[in-house]
């Protein structure tokens, strides 16, 4: 499946994006905000998450290729009753500061509210992380609350996390 706005497109990761993954998964400021991808992050990383045989994956995954280049990826959980989806994303470094991030976002949120009819999507963020929170509010995320001791990183710190919410009939375009 592929989901699409203009020249950004959404689609299926396949073995040919290892490379570009191992490298953006590298990258500090990935690690800084998303704790939960290994570290150092390695080529049998990459495979198992492309293949779909990671523990903890989302159930929708998808790479963000921008002129057929995979730039980033963004993800969707579905709760147990599948009213409610969780998105998650990155972007590579050389991509920030492009609106991408904001595109694929917005291409997520529409799919997940208008095709699988969910009620509500959440996204999470680091409270130190105001690019994400920009891009969150920008499709229209409101923000809730911060979640107090929220998400363990592997150094042992717990640290909060700001928890965002859209409903139907408040995505931006």
């Amino acid at each position: 499946m592929e989901l699409r706005d203009g020249d950004l497109v959404l689609r299926e990761w396949t073995e040919a994006d290892v490379p570009a993954l191992v490298v953006a998964c590298n990258d500090p400021e990935i690690a800084r905000w998303i704790p939960v991808i290994p570290r150092p992050y390695t080529e049998e990383h990459a495979l198992s998450f492309v293949r779909g045989e990671s523990t903890g994956a989302p159930e929708h995954s998808f790479a963000i290729a921008a002129h057929d280049t995979m730039v980033g990826a963004i993800g969707m959980s579905l709760n147990s009753l599948r009213y409610k989806g969780t998105i998650g994303y990155w972007v590579a470094a050389q991509a920030r500061g492009n609106g991408i991030c904001t595109r694929a976002l917005r291409v997520v949120a529409r799919w997940g509210l208008e095709e699988l009819d969910l009620q509500r999507l959440d996204l999470i963020t680091d409270p130190d992380n105001i690019g994400s929170q920009r891009v969150a509010e920008k499709v229209g995320f409101v923000r809730e609350g911060v979640m107090r001791s929220h998400l363990r990183h592997p150094d042992g710190r717990v640290r909060d996390s700001v928890l965002f919410s859209l409903l139907a009939g408040e995505l931006r375009d």
